[in-house]
């Protein structure tokens, strides 16, 4: 009888676990965040974002995924980034922002093919520059701030890439977001700005609840051409958020295809002293290359 007892006290058991786990899962309703009320609102949250960015470092992998003639590569490699942000020292209170030009140092360093250096991509406040090592590539872009805008026919945009990190500079009337458009989609908030001509220049997708961007799109002639994805952010401090995944895609262009996904595992704020912050973030000389590019409004133009 004790046996059997036993064994009815498991059929039990058991019956109860399948009857608990074949049970309706509780539903916890998503919260509803109703964003911002105006472009203006918007874009002001956005500046706030950009000037209270601290400097950090971080670690993490890269995969690079490019075409050569048509052929498809990939490659998978640690990297090492440091960001500066830079503001004019001359703008206090609240009418202070980030430099014009675009203000932030960078430097992204990744080991490709056992070269320590075998990708860089970096700015400071008057420069940018990409440099890609492969043998199939070999190339050195560089360029003014001054002179450049977006340009399809680079690997990767430094543009782009400062603007994932959280370095977003939203030009236009400052005040009244003149030129911006809002737009809502569930709990997404969508800015939107156009050109004179009436064409969208470049999309932004804010999640309401936090409201951290989650999507920027670019476009030319009204066609898309790049986009970033951002997520998993991690606070670096109070009120700081980094992105911990970035991929940006080219859409369109020579690059069509072309694209990067970034893995930050660690992220840390750092404090740049002035010999770190000159080797790092001065642009290096073009030797070693086969192929030397400069970017002149919208142009690259190959240097002898």
């Amino acid at each position: 009888m004790p046996y059997q007892r036993n064994h009815l006290l498991v059929f039990c058991f058991v019956v109860l676990s399948i009857v608990a786990g074949c049970a309706p899962q509780q539903w916890k309703p998503q919260p509803v965040c109703p964003g911002k009320k105006s472009a203006a609102e918007a874009l002001s949250v956005l500046r706030l974002q950009s000037q209270t960015m601290v400097s950090f470092r971080a670690n993490g992998q890269c995969l690079l995924e490019y075409y050569v003639e048509g052929k498809g590569h990939k490659e998978n490699f640690p990297v090492k980034l440091w960001v500066n942000p830079v503001r004019n020292p001359r703008q206090q209170g609240t009418d202070f922002r980030l430099l014009p030009s675009n203000g932030a140092e960078v430097y992204l360093q990744g080991e490709v093919a056992f070269d320590p250096r075998g990708l860089v991509l970096g700015s400071n406040e008057k420069e940018f520059w990409l440099l890609v090592k492969p043998e199939e590539i070999s190339s050195y872009w560089w360029g003014l701030w001054s002179q450049e805008d977006y340009n399809e026919m680079l690997m990767i945009s430094p543009k782009i890439v400062l603007e994932a990190i959280g370095i977003i500079w939203v030009d236009g009337d400052r005040s009244s977001g003149k030129d911006w458009f809002l737009t809502k989609e569930k709990n997404i908030d969508i800015l939107t700005k156009y050109s004179g001509e009436g064409q969208v220049i470049k999309k932004i997708y804010i999640n309401n609840c936090d409201y951290r961007v989650r999507k920027i799109e670019h476009f030319i002639d009204g066609t898309i051409v790049a986009v970033a994805e951002l997520g998993n952010y991690k606070e670096i401090q109070k009120g700081v958020f980094v992105p911990g995944s970035i991929r940006i895609t080219n859409l369109s262009g020579p690059n069509r295809g072309d694209g990067v996904r970034i893995t930050l595992g660690s992220i840390k704020a750092a404090e740049f002293p002035e010999k770190v912050r000159s080797r790092l973030f001065t642009c290096p000389q073009p030797k070693g290359f086969k192929h030397i590019y400069k970017v002149v409004g919208g142009r690259i133009i190959e240097q002898l």
